[in-house]
């Protein structure tokens, strides 16, 4: 099988092109939201924590609030993408065009995904002006971030094939997604739990995504790392498995 290359780029630059017309709320407002995180948390707060494993606690919650920021945007990007042309109509025209599933994918999550690593670097760098911090595996780190991204934009296009109103785009992002990265870590250790809690944070998917990041910081994790790398690519599978399925049967993707 080719593949349209001509048709991947254009829905890419589509979506990319819709993103920076909307900057403010794309890019500046998860920065601020995390700065604001910073100064509670960080200052504020840690001032008076001291460290865990021998990690300033500002520079110990790094990687939770960047998955914090990230796994609700890219869930977002992703949604919002596909959905707009459920919701204009214009889906049919794509329907008709001489492109496959993998195609509409590669443009919609790629753009999806590009605009939330671009996130991330803002986030990193906004960190470097409240807590000094080092990565000890910056390759493994980029690595997992992108594995996780895509991951996540991959549920979201889900998400937005699914959804026939705006309100319901917003559901898993605020209602689930939040709430199990609050409970995953972000902010603290799962082996600062009393039992059975600690057991049962086991449970939270998300547990093992901040564990794998934070190895990926700091070389600790409450996650032996190759766990989190094997979660996250069984829920990759998942998802890419949920969209073939869409496309293959046509459920949901016309309104």
């Amino acid at each position: 099988m080719s593949l349209n290359i001509h048709a991947v780029k254009a829905i890419y630059r589509f979506e990319m092109n819709r993103a920076f017309r909307t900057w403010m709320q794309s890019l500046i407002a998860p920065v601020l939201t995390t700065s604001l995180y910073f100064i509670v948390f960080g200052s504020a707060i840690g001032s008076r924590m001291g460290d865990i494993g021998g990690v300033d606690y500002g520079a110990y919650i790094i990687p939770g609030l960047l998955l914090l920021s990230l796994l609700s945007e890219s869930i977002s990007n992703a949604s919002f993408g596909i959905y707009m042309p459920k919701w204009s109509g214009t889906i049919y025209e794509l329907l008709s065009a001489p492109v496959n599933w993998v195609e509409v994918l590669l443009g919609y999550v790629g753009a999806a995904a590009s605009k939330s690593l671009i996130l991330g670097a803002l986030i990193l760098a906004t960190a470097r002006f409240f807590v000094p911090y080092s990565i000890a595996h910056p390759v493994w780190m980029v690595g997992f971030l992108l594995l996780t991204v895509v991951s996540f934009c991959l549920f979201g296009f889900i998400i937005g094939l699914w959804a026939d109103s705006f309100q319901k785009l917003q559901v898993i992002p605020l209602l689930v997604i939040t709430p199990l990265t609050f409970l995953g870590g972000a902010f603290y250790s799962i082996g600062m739990l009393p039992e059975p809690w600690q057991t049962v944070s086991l449970f939270n998917p998300v547990v093992y995504l901040i564990s794998g990041l934070r190895w990926a910081f700091y070389g600790q994790a409450d996650v032996h790392i190759a766990v989190s790398t094997g979660m996250t690519l069984v829920f990759m599978a998942a998802c890419l498995t949920m969209v073939w399925w869409v496309f293959k049967t046509g459920k949901r993707i016309r309104r």
